[in-house]
């Protein structure tokens, strides 16, 4: 549900929104064969990224917002054990800061060492996300997997938005 456009952050609660569906959609497009695939050496595999996001998300949550959803680790480290958890995770989140009023977003927190406000703590996070969705979609493509709308058709959607395939 978008945000009240009393609040001047509320596009950024609008985007978060978003990009927990995009998120889901990328990930749900790996099947469960494909967790240990692996594009080099120094890289994760498929499930240890979706383990690097719902605990990067939920210490930054966390530490730097004072969003607290709890362990962000799964019962199940699956695939469909991380999806279920970052989905209930990240929507848990999205509720808590649509409480959040205009002068809690401008408020400094600790960005690691460094001061940052809110919002702008919540926009790197944000950015970081997708840094990761980027990479997992270069994963889907290495491994020949259709790849569905993130922000518009891809190559696999025949120019239309597809978030599942």
């Amino acid at each position: 549900m978008p945000s009240t456009p009393e609040s001047t952050y509320a596009f950024l609660l609008d985007t978060y929104e978003t990009e927990i569906l995009k998120i889901v959609g990328i990930w749900s497009a790996f099947p469960d064969s494909a967790m240990d695939f692996r594009p080099s050496p120094k890289s994760r595999t498929v499930l240890e990224q979706f383990e690097h996001q719902v605990q990067s998300e939920g210490r930054w949550m966390t530490a730097m917002l004072g969003i607290d959803t709890g362990d962000p680790n799964p019962a199940a480290k699956t695939k469909q054990g991380y999806i279920e958890k970052y989905r209930a995770d990240a929507t848990r989140r999205l509720e808590i800061l649509r409480t959040k009023p205009d002068p809690w977003w401008r408020e400094p927190a600790s960005f690691f060492d460094v001061p940052r406000s809110r919002a702008w703590i919540f926009t790197r996070r944000v950015t970081h996300s997708a840094h990761h969705r980027g990479q997992l979609i270069v994963y889907l493509r290495l491994l020949g997997i259709p790849v569905p709308s993130v922000y518009g058709p891809t190559a696999d959607t025949g120019g239309k938005v597809i978030y599942q395939l």
